[in-house]
């Protein structure tokens, strides 16, 4: 059985087109396009100005608890960044994670994402004992059915607390200990996610956290035992440190290393690469690799500008992520992805609208080897509308609105041809502000205090 779409303005490939008609069968596909055409009874109407929905390609769902408290000058760092991430992870329970991720996929899901790769390494309980039946995980796969947000679990390995380092005590609860017990555990989350969730809304992939926690003798035995079908997601030269320890260790940057052991390729998705050499961008490109980009949490931590037109050049597919979640805004991370190349080489139109969109929506989709969202026969029915009249948007030409709309400008989000959220309000939770509030509240609870927060 089929129903229908109706789009006031839809934009398709840059180009604007008036009274676009999707007919959506069952599985929220889209069977057929009309256009000029006027709404039929019973079609779901969207007014304004209709885009493919957003594909996060890179999320840290519990790090949402840490935005606005990591600002406070001085000595501040990636580092001293990740010493608080540290406390927030130690505080986590399946049950506090289900509640805040909750929180977190519904703010997605109002701001225009209905896609998200979850990079997932808090497995286990703080002293590294395993919870039962993949608590933790499914904790996640429940939190995003909850939002109606389509969520591909990309299953970390991490092993070491750096190149020949053992893991720290606030890192034990993310390791399965070596790559064949990693391996054997993602194959029984696989069966069990297959078995619970619909696979079209919640999926299993995997990630390496990056080559300082994941040893070469693992990198060979994960290149030979995972399933190749499976998308790969890596942490890559995001800090100069990373990239020094790994040349110092090997003699090989990151990307050389990944190329040795066979690890490149059309599956992967490089997060970051943010500090790379011509020879490691040419690498990512030749091997068809995916980059995700994370403007405003590298703006954020400070990590850098990453070469992402160059990328683009060698044939890498750009995609973007919130990671973070300093913001969590499509819109916000479109731009910052543009205005970055102008700051970085001194020239404008680096990304046009139609690139920043493709890169925002079907690039993070098939970094989570996902049907691309929008308008197109066989794409998921999953769109977000804009209102062209706000403040920010008024004047703008509807297909530049990647220039100058925010999330606050989305009024309607679509999943599967479904209504999920509309002017800023979860249809089936509510508020997500609200969500978001009270589940910090209860994960600060949760959480060890700072030994120098403690002496103050």
């Amino acid at each position: 059985m089929r129903s229908g779409v109706w789009c006031e303005r839809a934009v398709r490939d840059g180009q604007v087109e008036s009274g676009v008609r999707l007919s959506v069968d069952s599985a929220g596909i889209v069977a057929a396009v009309e256009t000029g055409t006027q709404p039929r009874p019973g079609d779901l109407v969207l007014n304004g100005v209709i885009f493919p929905a957003a594909s996060n390609a890179h999320s840290h769902a519990f790090h949402r608890a840490l935005r606005g408290r990591t600002h406070t000058g001085g000595a501040d760092s990636f580092w001293s960044w990740r010493q608080g991430m540290y406390r927030a992870a130690g505080a986590l329970t399946p049950e506090l994670y289900e509640e805040l991720a909750t929180a977190v996929y519904a703010e997605m899901a109002a701001a225009g994402y209905t896609s998200v790769a979850e990079f997932h390494y808090v497995h286990h309980r703080p002293d590294g004992s395993p919870y039962p039946g993949h608590a933790m995980e499914l904790a996640l796969g429940r939190a995003a059915q909850a939002a109606g947000i389509r969520l591909t679990l990309l299953d970390t390995c991490y092993l070491a607390g750096g190149f020949g380092e053992p893991l720290t005590e606030s890192q034990l609860r993310f390791s399965d200990g070596s790559a064949g017990a990693w391996l054997d555990r993602l194959k029984g989350l696989r069966h069990t996610f297959e078995a619970e969730f619909d696979p079209a809304y919640v999926t299993v992939g995997a990630a390496l956290h990056s080559v300082r926690a994941v040893p070469e003798d693992a990198l060979q035995a994960i290149a030979a035992g995972l399933d190749p079908d499976l998308p790969l997601h890596i942490h890559l030269s995001e800090q100069p440190a990373e990239n020094q320890d790994c040349l110092a260790a090997t003699g090989l940057t990151p990307v050389q290393l990944l190329h040795r052991y066979g690890l490149l390729g059309p599956r992967l998705t490089a997060v970051h690469a943010t500090h790379l050499t011509p020879e490691d961008v040419a690498l990512l490109g030749n091997a068809g690799a995916t980059v995700a980009m994370c403007p405003s949490t590298e703006a954020d931590l400070a990590d850098g500008i990453g070469p992402a037109a160059a990328l683009a050049d060698a044939g890498a597919r750009i995609a973007l992520g919130s990671d973070q979640h300093a913001v969590v805004d499509p819109w916000l991370e479109m731009r910052a992805l543009e205005h970055g190349e102008r700051l970085a080489s001194g020239v404008r139109g680096r990304f046009t609208p139609a690139a920043l969109h493709q890169a925002v929506s079907d690039a993070g989709a098939a970094a989570q080897g996902r049907r691309a969202p929008g308008f197109a026969p066989g794409s998921s029915c999953d769109l977000m509308a804009v209102d062209p009249h706000t403040t920010r948007t008024a004047g703008a030409d509807p297909a530049q609105l990647a220039l100058a709309a925010t999330a606050q400008d989305v009024t309607a989000v679509v999943v599967g041809g479904k209504l999920t959220a509309e002017r800023g309000r979860h249809l089936r939770l509510g508020a997500p502000g609200a969500l978001l509030t009270a589940a910090i509240a209860r994960l600060d609870a949760a959480a060890v205090p700072d030994p120098a927060e403690v002496r103050q």
